[in-house]
């Protein structure tokens, strides 16, 4: 099991990054740079695997590109340019040339789809990764809210038409509602009207309220949709159909992004099918993202309390913190045999058998913030009892073995 510390880094404000590291979850390498221990990895595995049956349901192929960026794609894009796109980690091969290192996949992934798209036939084609993607961010902070080096899912659409591409953007902004509701975020998540930045002229963004958040969004609850700030107009509020006097001025964090790309990468690419009509036409390109490690981390800005993290169980690395307290043999094989019977269940239990103080380990069952605890004590062994809480709750109750994989089973 990890370690965990009473104290974050000195120099580690974000509340999501004290919280990880005192916990176990994450090791801080540098400013914007973070590893994620084993407890940290299940966590964005599992948020992984959510995003993964979510867009595999929408037609979605998994694979996954390279790290390192060929320098003459991106100049036929221009955004190669420092001046235009000012996150680019560079480098130079020993041979001389310049590559880049991964900071989104437009252009690679439309360059290598000219050798799988010739024809109509060859379209719609969906694919998608989890790619750890590397951005020159002037100043990281906010903990693993904006890193340097970070895990992004990013999905790319290709269509023969702006009319299909539009009806798989609206499946795409449904299925991203339903993995922000199976995160338990989706009640504070807003899609959001937004600048494009270095892809589009305006894209869609998914914003989650959240006091650490970095943007500015004016939200319209009844109508459950905002407005970035940065594109706050009177001509974008009426365009959207909305009432000034019912927009609210909210902190937000983006959890998730969608850009229409149209077929500018692809006539810059050199991207064409061959149509019904004998006609060549470019693909129609479409691009959304959403950081796993982000949302990881506002998570636990949204879900935590002051004794530490209070993970949904969907995303929690275990489900159960068993503790045994006290050094009594008793106590030790009844909590060896408790641990057994619910691995055998299937349930997933993080065991706290090391040596330690009770108050020790009740303070880090709270601090890593499973959904269960399950205390196993002399008093408990005598009753043939275990003593079950819920993290969400102050509530603790005394059950059989058999009524705690009831409960826990459901």
């Amino acid at each position: 099991m990890s370690k965990t510390r009473k104290d974050a880094p000195a120099d580690e404000t974000a509340k999501n990054a004290q919280l990880l590291i005192k916990a176990g979850f994450i090791h801080k390498e540098m400013a914007g740079v973070y590893a994620y221990l084993p407890l940290g990895l299940k966590v964005v595995e599992n948020i992984k695997q959510i995003v993964r049956e979510e867009m595999n349901a929408i037609g979605g192929q998994e694979l996954i590109m390279t790290g390192l960026q060929a320098q003459e794609l991106w100049l036929s894009t221009d955004r190669w340019d420092d001046e235009l796109v000012d996150i680019w980690f560079k480098t130079k091969l020993k041979n001389g040339a310049d590559v880049g290192l991964a900071w989104s996949h437009e252009e690679p992934i439309t360059n290598m789809m000219k050798n799988h798209v010739s024809s109509y036939r060859d379209l719609p084609s969906y694919v998608y990764q989890f790619q750890t993607k590397m951005r020159n961010e002037t100043r990281a902070k906010s903990g693993i809210m904006r890193c340097r080096e970070f895990v992004m899912k990013d999905l790319y659409s290709y269509s023969l038409t702006e009319k299909d591409h539009n009806k798989y953007y609206q499946k795409v902004m449904t299925c991203y509602h339903k993995i922000f509701e199976r995160v338990g975020l989706d009640h504070i998540t807003y899609p959001t009207f937004a600048s494009g930045g270095a892809f589009t002229q305006f894209s869609h963004e998914f914003q989650t309220i959240c006091d650490a958040g970095e943007d500015i969004i004016y939200v319209d609850e009844a109508k459950n949709i905002a407005i970035n700030k940065e594109v706050f107009t009177d001509e974008v509020i009426a365009q959207l159909g909305l009432n000034k006097t019912d927009l609210v001025e909210k902190k937000a964090a983006e959890v998730g992004n969608i850009f229409s790309f149209g077929s500018t990468k692809s006539e810059q690419l050199g991207l064409y099918f061959d149509d019904k009509d004998g006609s060549q036409k470019p693909v129609i390109l479409g691009s959304y993202g959403i950081g796993v490690t982000r949302l990881m981390g506002v998570i636990v800005e949204a879900f935590s309390d002051e004794k530490g993290i209070v993970w949904p169980e969907n995303i929690a690395p275990y489900k159960v913190y068993l503790a045994a307290l006290g050094e009594d043999a008793e106590v030790t094989e009844a909590a060896n045999n408790l641990y057994d019977k619910l691995e055998a269940a299937g349930i997933s239990v993080l065991y706290d058998d090391l040596e330690a103080h009770p108050g020790e380990k009740l303070n880090d069952a709270d601090l890593i913030g499973l959904p269960y605890r399950v205390v196993v004590s002399k008093k408990t062994v005598s009753e043939g009892k275990v003593e079950l809480k819920a993290r969400n709750s102050e509530e603790t109750t005394l059950v059989s073995a058999d009524e705690l994989l009831a409960k826990l089973k459901v």
